[in-house]
C-alpha cells in the first residue's frame, strides 16, 4: 500500500508538471501576437516581422508550435532571450545558484528561528515572552518584503555602513583566493538573507506555536509526565518532534510564496538570481525568458511539494499505514 501511495504522489506531480507545460505555452500567447513584442522598432517592415515569425517558429500552426515547444523544453532548449540574445537556459543556470543560496539560507534560518520561537512561546503561553514573540512575528508577517529590504539598506548600509547595499560581490575587486571571494559573498548575502528570513519568520513561528499548543494538550504528553519524565525532556523528546510535522508541509506550500518574495528581494538588493532575471524580463517584455523562469519556479514548487509528501511518509507513521 505504501508503494502505491508514493507512486500516486509521483504520478500526480508528473501530471501537474504536464499541466504547467501546457499552461506555460498558452499563457504568453493569450496576451496577443508575440511578434508585436519581437518587432522592437516602430518602423519594422512586414518582411522583417515575417522573418522574426519564421525565426521563432511562430509561422507554424499552433499545434506545431506546441510540439516544437515540448520537444525543445525536454532538451532544455528554452529559446533565446530577446534582450541579451543569449540562450535562456544558460542565463537561468547562471542565476539559479544565487537564488538557491539566498532562498536556502533564508528558509533554513526562518525555520530554525521560527521553530525555536514557537516552542518558547507555546511553553510560556500567556506570559510577556509569549506576547513579545507573538507581536514581533505578526509585525514581520505583515511587513512587505520590499519595505523590510529598504529599511535594512537604510539602517545597515547607509546610516551605519556595515554591510554592502547590493550585488553579490564587490565589483572590480581581484580576490587573492576563493576564500576571500567567499567571505565577500557572505558579506553581501547578509542583508538580503536577513530580509528573506524576516519575511518567512512570522509564518513559521505562528504554525509552530499553534502546533505546540495543540500537542501539549494531547493525552500522551500527560502520560509521559505521569511516568516521571521531566518537563524539559517531554517537550524536547516528544512534543517538539510531533509539532514539527506541520512545518514540513508549510515549507513546501510556501515555496511558491518564497519564489515571489525572492523576485522582490533580489530586485531591491540587485542580487543576480532568478528573481532579478524575472523582474528584468517583465520590464523588457522578454517573453522567452519569462517562459523559462516561470517553468523553473513551477518545477520548484512541484518538486518541493513532492519532497514534502515523501518526508511526511517517513516522519509520520500514520501515513505509512494507508
Amino acid at each position: 500500500m505504501s508503494g502505491r501511495w508514493l507512486a500516486g504522489k509521483v504520478g500526480a506531480a508528473v501530471l501537474t508538471l504536464v499541466f504547467v507545460l501546457v499552461f506555460n505555452f498558452f499563457l504568453f500567447r493569450a496576451v496577443g501576437d508575440p511578434t508585436s513584442q519581437l518587432a522592437r522598432l516602430p518602423g519594422a517592415t512586414d518582411e522583417q516581422i515575417e522573418q522574426l515569425r519564421e525565426d521563432y517558429g511562430l509561422d507554424k500552426p499552433l499545434l506545431g508550435q506546441f510540439a516544437d515547444y515540448v520537444g525543445d523544453t525536454v532538451t532544455l532548449d528554452l529559446g533565446i532571450s530577446q534582450t541579451t540574445r543569449e540562450p535562456v537556459w544558460d542565463e537561468i543556470v547562471a542565476a539559479l545558484p544565487w537564488t538557491l543560496l539566498l532562498v536556502g539560507t533564508g528558509t533554513l534560518l526562518a525555520t530554525l528561528i521560527g521553530a525555536w520561537m514557537g516552542v518558547k512561546a507555546a511553553t510560556h503561553r500567556g506570559t510577556r515572552t509569549d506576547d513579545g514573540l507573538l507581536g514581533f512575528s505578526l509585525f514581520t508577517y505583515a511587513s512587505p518584503e520590499y519595505w523590510i529590504g529598504i529599511i535594512l539598506i537604510l539602517v545597515f548600509a547607509v546610516a551605519w555602513p556595515i554591510f554592502p547595499a547590493g550585488q553579490q560581490v564587490t565589483p572590480g575587486v581581484e580576490f587573492a583566493s576563493w576564500f576571500d571571494e567567499a567571505l565577500d559573498v557572505v558579506d553581501h548575502l547578509i542583508l538580503p538573507m536577513t530580509a528573506m528570513t524576516l519575511m518567512l519568520l512570522g509564518q513559521y513561528f505562528l504554525i509552530m506555536r499553534s502546533s505546540m499548543v495543540d500537542v501539549l494538550t494531547e493525552d500522551f504528553i500527560t502520560v509521559k509526565r505521569a511516568t516521571g519524565l521531566s518537563r524539559e525532556r517531554v517537550i524536547n523528546r516528544h512534543a517538539v518532534p510531533n509539532a514539527l510535522l506541520p512545518l514540513v508541509t508549510l515549507s513546501a506550500i510556501q515555496f511558491g510564496a518564497v519564489a515571489g518574495g525572492a523576485i522582490t528581494i533580489e530586485t531591491v538588493f540587485s542580487w543576480p538570481g532568478l528573481g532579478e532575471l524575472s523582474f528584468n524580463a517583465i520590464n523588457d517584455k522578454d517573453f522567452p525568458m519569462l517562459q523559462g523562469t516561470f517553468l523553473v519556479f513551477s518545477f520548484g514548487v512541484i518538486f518541493a511539494n513532492l519532497l514534502a509528501d515523501v518526508l511526511y511518509f517517513y516522519l509520520d507513521p500514520r501515513v505509512q499505514s494507508r
